[in-house]
């Protein structure tokens, strides 16, 4: 199981909606989620060995 960066659902790794950015393949629970993760992957993508840290204000 893989967890969709956009929603946080967990989501079988062989769903059919995928993307491939830096280097790692993303899957998504429906194509809306991948759509938004398309239009702005380094908003949704951690860093290899982290995580993303979105609406964190320093």
């Amino acid at each position: 199981m893989a967890k969709d960066p956009v929603c946080g659902m967990t989501v079988d790794d062989k769903s059919p909606y995928r993307s491939t950015y830096a280097g790692q393949i993303h899957v998504f629970c429906s194509s809306g989620c991948k759509a938004k993760f398309d239009k702005e992957p380094g908003r949704y993508a951690a860093p290899a060995g982290g995580e993303v840290q979105q609406g964190r204000q320093p």
